[in-house]
């Protein structure tokens, strides 16, 4: 019997409150190659995102952690800022169940788009979207969003647009 490995204890989903944003902000910086923000932004996401949020608790620790929101030109469209998984929860599926819980709080039928970036080389990041886009039935399209050279100044990865819809 491994002793090392116990997951005994369930996780929960909840939409995240102003008392998460501190533990966001840590689980954030604990999941390259995830931009970290500011604390701040973590207390805005916890706070006036927190209906396209959510956080993944497991004995009091937030050990996952989705930053969501409606995109203010296209209101049928859910943009999905971040999603961080911290170690101790990994390998469960808990990614997929985070994003399919923002979507079951969600009024039927007013998300009919999904959209994220990623960057190229994301495996993790690709594989989650691609997995969700054949659970809800739907296509999904890329594209450039921010490129290396014209957006970042070289500094950083082209993010690819990734978009999943039309949701039924």
């Amino acid at each position: 019997m491994n002793l090392a490995h116990t997951d005994a204890a369930p996780i929960t989903l909840r939409a995240p409150a102003a008392e998460d944003g501190a533990a966001v902000y840590e689980l954030i910086a604990q999941c390259p190659p995830l931009d970290t923000n500011s604390m701040y932004c973590n207390l805005l996401q916890c706070t006036h995102f927190s209906a396209t949020s959510v956080a993944a608790e497991k004995e009091g620790d937030i050990v996952g952690f989705i930053s969501g929101y409606i995109e203010p030109d296209n209101p049928d469209t859910l943009f999905i800022w971040q999603v961080a998984v911290g170690e101790k929860a990994r390998g469960q599926g808990l990614a997929g169940r985070m994003l399919r819980d923002i979507l079951s709080r969600q009024q039927e039928g007013q998300i009919k788009f999904i959209e994220t970036t990623i960057t190229p080389d994301n495996r993790a990041s690709w594989a989650l979207f691609e997995s969700l886009a054949n659970k809800l039935g739907t296509e999904l399209n890329h594209s450039v969003m921010f490129d290396r050279q014209q957006h970042f100044a070289g500094q950083h990865e082209t993010e690819m647009l990734v978009r999943l819809g039309p949701l039924q």
